[in-house]
């Protein structure tokens, strides 16, 4: 059977143009890996630019041929014909109007975006009445209607919807988001919540079935890969929503629930014996992570149960408190990370999982030997920001490795975009890391891409660092978008256009996707591009309780960035110029008084 290519089939070219050809109506482009295709034009080819969230519909069919000038980023889909070595473009998409133009590093793209993913799910989850968390659904249809036939509310998805609300409030300081936080931490507390008095902690409960006024509370995980176990990743994300309400509004009894929960892992998750690092389930009944209960998962560590703690809800944790006990957490979780997960001896991929003694474990359910690319991509975003809180060689080095080596083994250099489950180990005779499901990309999988490269970009320094976060929000920006409906995508084929067959990967609100990533990815690549890169002032919110903060301390760096990259340029409460700050320190001595007070400070790059 000859392997010649003798049909059609249609597909996406991402790279920078070479050449355009008036006469011929043709031009060139060059992929990421410097594979070079020439296209050619047609009466029907037509081209927009990039679109953001709620923005009309920007055209630049007219224009296009002008536009195609040598070293300017563009997409172009089409048809590969068998008879002809040259790609029929039927479609262009320009990132920018200039050639060195990304609309996405405008100073306000990834603000405005947060807000209209807020109202999204807002509407998704509330429409036009009154916050009502009774009436929250973890699964979200596509256009944005909530599950009328499933009643189950999962604790960690309503905490990244917190997340996602908090964080937009922080962002554009629109009330209803940090009502919605708000109310929605407060319904965390009262039926999500455990205080276990004997032991002294608090851990979360997986979910709740909810029918009216009939509630049925659902103890252990009922998820497939970790059922009739508490499994740590969900108590991590439990708190993920309400630290980042704490970041704004300094209530107390989210601090405390945070330490109980804080108490959990350190007292029954942590492996305290000469191994270290923390194990990924819990007994339901014992709270015993090595219970014969448990199965496959006995004594289990993995890449959340030791890393997921930092981004999810740590480093939040030691932003807006500042205690040393949450700095030593993270240096022990990076110094895990770093001696443990590397494999570069076997594989191109980090190791995720593994017995109590650090052994790997190639065995495991749906992974067994197989790498998440996204979460090699959040080891070397995460070890760049622990490397601004507590310098090592070995972060920077890791982070760096990382960086280097995966665009040729986890990213698409045709299309652009990260892919997602690959296996780790090459067979005999292949040069591509085989797909674990299918090609597809996942949302969550391109934010992890797009915070590394900006935030090393941001730190080192490196054009080829920038050129790959470019391609990659490019990507992400082009095509997960929702511009109809609004909301991000679940999965877009290998070819941008969305994946929407069936299951969670057809909806915008699932056991997988709420808030949080989509969020998360809006506030830290405004941070990093804005402050680290580009240099532009951004705005942030807060209404803390009065006396909420111990000392009346407001602590507001937006993340954990190189120690004098930023500063406190002005500050406002209720719209009137404040002065009790200290600008180095990102201080706010807030004033003494009974009412909630509105508080923007106005972060620079320095």
């Amino acid at each position: 059977m000859g392997s010649t290519v003798d049909f059609t089939f249609s597909d996406l070219i991402a790279g920078y143009v070479t050449y355009f050809d008036a006469e011929k109506d043709t031009f060139g482009i060059k992929t990421s890996d410097d594979r070079e295709f020439d296209c050619t034009l047609s009466p029907m080819t037509y081209a927009k630019l990039i679109q953001n969230l709620d923005e009309a519909y920007p055209d630049a069919t007219g224009t296009m041929r002008s536009m195609l000038v040598p070293g300017r980023y563009i997409f172009t889909y089409g048809i590969f014909y068998p008879d002809s070595p040259k790609f029929d473009a039927k479609q262009i998409v320009f990132v920018g109007r200039k050639t060195d133009d990304y609309l996405f590093e405008k100073q306000n793209w990834w603000i405005d975006q947060v807000h209209s993913l807020a109202n999204f799910y807002y509407k998704a989850q509330f429409g036009d009445d009154e916050i009502d968390y009774r009436h929250y659904r973890t699964n979200v249809s596509l256009s944005g209607w909530r599950s009328e036939v499933n009643y189950r509310q999962e604790t960690d998805t309503i905490s990244r919807l917190v997340y996602g609300f908090a964080t937009a409030y922080m962002m554009t300081g629109d009330e209803k988001c940090l009502e919605a936080a708000e109310i929605g931490t407060e319904y965390l507390r009262e039926h999500m919540r455990f205080l276990d008095l004997d032991e002294g902690i608090v851990y979360w409960y997986h979910g709740i079935d909810v029918q009216g006024e009939r509630e049925h509370k659902i103890f252990a995980s009922e998820f497939g890969d970790d059922y009739d176990a508490i499994p740590n990743y969900e108590q991590i994300y439990a708190l993920a929503g309400q630290i980042q309400t704490y970041r704004i509004t300094g209530d107390r009894r989210i601090l405390q629930d945070a330490e109980l929960t804080v108490k959990l892992f350190e007292e029954f998750f942590l492996d305290k014996s000469e191994y270290g690092g923390y194990f990924s389930h819990l007994d339901p009944v014992t709270l015993d992570p090595c219970s014969e209960s448990l199965g496959r998962n006995k004594g289990k560590k993995n890449w959340n149960s030791v890393g997921d703690r930092a981004p999810a809800y740590l480093i939040n944790l030691w932003l807006a408190t500042g205690k040393q006990e949450y700095a030593d957490m993270l240096e022990y979780t990076f110094d895990t990370i770093s001696k443990h997960f590397p494999d570069y001896e076997n594989t191109p991929f980090v190791q995720e999982r593994f017995y109590s003694d650090w052994s790997h474990d190639t065995t495991w359910g749906w992974q067994q030997n197989r790498a998440v690319v996204g979460h090699n991509l959040k080891i070397a975003w995460n070890l760049m920001r622990m490397n601004s809180l507590k310098p090592k060689d070995e972060y920077i080095n890791l982070a760096t490795k990382i960086a280097d080596i995966m665009p040729a083994v986890g990213s698409d250099r045709q299309r652009g975009g990260w892919y997602d489950v690959v296996e780790r180990i090459l067979q005999q005779g292949e040069t591509v890391h085989r797909y674990v499901w299918h090609d597809r990309k996942a949302w969550w999988q391109q934010e992890q891409s797009i915070l590394a490269y900006l935030i090393l970009t941001g730190v080192l320094k490196k054009s080829e660092y920038h050129r790959l976060a470019r391609e990659a929000a490019a990507f992400y920006n082009a095509w997960f978008l929702d511009i109809e409906d609004g909301g991000v995508y679940f999965n877009v084929l290998a070819n941008g256009i969305p994946f929407l067959a069936s299951g969670n990967e057809r909806g915008k609100g699932s056991h997988s996707m709420s808030g949080y990533h989509s969020t998360e990815l809006c506030y830290l690549a405004a941070v990093y591009t804005n402050l680290l890169i580009n240099k532009h002032p951004m705005d942030f919110y807060f209404k803390p309780y009065p006396g909420g903060f111990p000392d009346n301390i407001l602590r507001v760096s937006p993340d954990i960035l190189p120690p004098g990259s930023i500063k406190i340029g002005a500050v406002e409460i209720d719209e009137q110029s404040y002065n009790n700050f200290d600008p180095e320190k990102l201080i706010v001595n807030l004033p003494d008084t009974k009412e909630r007070v509105k508080i923007k400070v106005q972060i620079v790059p320095v």
